[in-house]
């Protein structure tokens, strides 16, 4: 269903990124932000799920500035060093892999000649986060388990979309005293909670939790349909 693509951010950095396409006109278009392993099968699997449901979905290879093709599985050692990738690709210099975020979103609009959402995961969610909170072009944002985001300064960005954001009541990365004082500090913020740990959307992991991946899955989906149909 997908095929890769290059991009070209502002600064003239060039990425790839992975797009599956509807078998009708799209509705609209969602960029998928990765986990810190990169586009791999897992997150494939979420573009064409987007693109099964009527969306052009992009996942924007967002190691590329530190190391290019990052496509890692979820054994300790995958662990290991997505964690070193995220740290790398966190010092770079502002706008750092925002860029290429905003080149997924650019290229999303006018290959969809719609509005866009985007959606991330783990790393990926506190990029959606900074999206929702510092990118132009953005109708709608979800973030999945976004380390970080409910810390100060993530925790007090303003959001210039509506935001849908799901957290795990049993993830360690993300105490659920956190999550409270995010939800009070954005209460525009739809903040939903799930009796699951980290990384319970991905079903490569011990973690999967399918009954709370689905109802996320729905809300998601709902939330996509409300805020980015013409």
């Amino acid at each position: 269903m997908g095929h890769s693509i290059e991009l070209k951010a502002a600064d003239g950095f060039t990425l790839d990124a992975y797009v599956a396409l509807p078998k009708k006109t799209p509705r609209a278009a969602i960029v998928v932000l990765p986990e810190i392993f990169g586009v791999n099968a897992h997150i494939r699997a979420v573009a064409d799920g987007f693109a099964l449901a009527g969306f052009l979905a992009i996942a924007p290879a967002t190691f590329s500035r530190v190391q290019p093709h990052v496509n890692l599985g979820y054994s300790s050692d995958d662990v290991a060093m997505g964690r070193e990738l995220k740290g790398r690709a966190e010092a770079l210099p502002a706008p750092g892999v925002m860029a290429d975020v905003q080149a997924a979103i650019t290229h999303a609009s006018m290959a969809s000649k719609g509005k866009v959402g985007v959606v991330g995961y783990c790393w990926g969610g506190l990029l959606s986060w900074r999206a929702a909170t510092q990118l132009s072009g953005v109708k709608a944002a979800v973030c999945y388990y976004g380390g970080g985001m409910t810390l100060v300064p993530e925790l007090n960005a303003k959001p210039v979309c509506p935001v849908l954001a799901h957290f795990g009541v049993h993830d360690p990365l993300i105490p659920i005293d956190t999550v409270e004082a995010f939800r009070q500090a954005q209460p525009q913020v739809n903040v939903q909670v799930y009796e699951a740990d980290h990384g319970f959307n991905c079903d490569h992991r011990g973690s999967y939790n399918a009954a709370a991946a689905e109802l996320a899955l729905e809300h998601t989906l709902g939330f996509f349909i409300d805020h980015l149909q013409l």
